[in-house]
């Protein structure tokens, strides 16, 4: 008889699992007769082992086939998703979903919660009172035909088993396991009802891949796996060396993307930092444009930048921003008027302690300084404070004078910010010249 432990065990000395053992084994987490720490001790094998591309592709279709799928067969249109695998500051999707729906393509996207040092989308949506994340199969499909893009959560009877262990490798150290991430995205993508899938890789201090060989390696399982699934992937590695845009935190980043949607239309409004949200603006339409070449609506990736840019620049994507949200019951008052958005009572300045230029910023740093203020879960069950966060004033290669400002904290009171001062100067390194600064899009797969 195949026993929990003895697949365990059979992982541990570097066996090969065959689909069987793996889909009792999930089949078995999913009845309760796989404790958490079983999970936990075959995750933690997986993690030093690791699995071939067979296994990979079994877990995930188990995983899959755990729970229920959405066949959206009644909503028109070429269905396209964007997953990334996070880092700091990366509120891509806020912006992407609503762009590539106003450029004629439908975005039923599955989002999730944030994932160690990582921000979460569903956590920046929840800071918008009222949004909400798991409507019913019918009005998901509702939402998408007449908005064009749904951000949702993974509901009770969507990929079950991966809900359970995606709450376990949060909390057991196995978040950046390539089998265990290729089957957690994949197996929620399937099941949403997409067709293809743009994957943002990223890569860097504060990305779960730091090296840019083992982020290809993830790509390219994710673009092989995933058409053994019948998914378009095209998969895009990105730099994650420094926070996406200005802002991390959950409501802060909703106002940055807010900004980012509104520039076009209201290119007078001025944003609570001189960094700016250029990099953000970037990413988000050339990701868009992967979405729109592969669903084609253009002749090419050029001709798809170009309506990216046109839709955003001409408030298209804002409007169907403002409709998602109102589908989604949220508050569309704080959208218009983000000030009313969630916001920490103190804003405290952390200040340059040397001139020179920004050469380097432990982003990974930043990430878990916005958990210890609260943004972010140390535990699964923990609460998240949605108006704490970090806005930052410099990027990489930013000429800086001693004494100004390196960031804004927005902190609860009370709160001893003094450890957290002394970790973010380490964490920030001046130096007495320039150095190149990382290019945004390393690579597409």
């Amino acid at each position: 008889m195949i026993t929990p432990a003895k697949i365990i065990q059979k992982k541990r000395d570097g066996g090969e699992l065959s689909p069987a053992e793996i889909e009792g084994f999930i089949r078995g987490l999913n009845s309760g007769e796989v404790a958490d720490y079983q999970a936990t001790a075959l995750m933690m094998a997986v993690f030093f082992k690791g699995m071939t591309p067979d296994e990979t592709v079994a877990l995930t279709r188990a995983m899959l086939e755990s729970g229920e799928r959405c066949e959206l067969k009644s909503v028109p249109g070429f269905k396209v998703d964007k997953h990334s695998t996070g880092g700091v500051g990366d509120k891509v999707s806020l912006i992407l979903a609503p762009l590539a729906a106003a450029c004629g393509l439908k975005v039923p996207m599955m989002a999730g919660r944030g994932l160690g040092h990582s921000g979460g989308t569903l956590d920046k949506l929840e800071s918008i009172s009222g949004f909400q994340l798991r409507p019913s199969p019918a009005r998901f499909e509702e939402i998408l035909r007449t908005v064009g893009c749904a951000i949702i959560g993974q509901s009770e009877t969507v990929a079950p088993a991966d809900k359970r262990l995606y709450a376990l490798r949060d909390v057991t150290a196995t978040v950046d396991c390539i089998p265990l991430i290729v089957a957690s995205i994949l197996s929620k993508k399937a099941a949403e009802g997409t067709q293809g899938l743009v994957m943002d890789v990223k890569v860097g201090n504060g990305a779960f891949m730091k090296e840019r060989a083992d982020a290809r390696r993830l790509a390219r399982m994710l673009v092989e796996v995933g058409a053994k699934l019948g998914l378009q992937v095209r998969a895009v590695l990105t730099d994650m060396n420094q926070p996406l845009g200005y802002a991390a935190g959950n409501a802060i980043e909703v106002q940055e993307c807010i900004e980012v949607l509104r520039a076009g239309i209201e290119p007078e409004r001025k944003s609570d930092s001189e960094a700016g949200s250029g990099d953000l603006k970037e990413l988000t339409v050339q990701l868009c444009a992967h979405m729109i070449e592969m669903a084609g609506v253009t002749r090419n990736r050029i001709e798809a930048r170009k309506l990216a840019h046109l839709k955003l620049a001409d408030g298209s994507a804002w409007k169907v921003f403002q409709d998602m949200v109102q589908a989604q019951g949220g508050d569309l008052s704080q959208v218009l008027d983000p000030s009313r958005l969630p916001r920490a009572a103190r804003r405290i300045t952390w200040k340059a302690p040397k001139r020179g230029f920004v050469s380097r910023i432990n982003t990974q740093a930043m990430g878990e300084i916005l958990v210890e203020l609260g943004g972010g879960r140390k535990r699964a069950a923990d609460p998240v404070d949605f108006g704490v966060g970090l806005i930052f004033h410099k990027k990489l290669g930013s000429r800086v004078q001693a004494g100004e400002p390196l960031a804004t904290v927005l902190a609860p009171t009370p709160f001893d910010l003094a450890p957290l001062e002394s970790f973010f100067l380490e964490s920030i390194e001046i130096s007495g010249s320039r150095k190149p600064v990382p290019r945004l899009i390393l690579e597409t797969l």
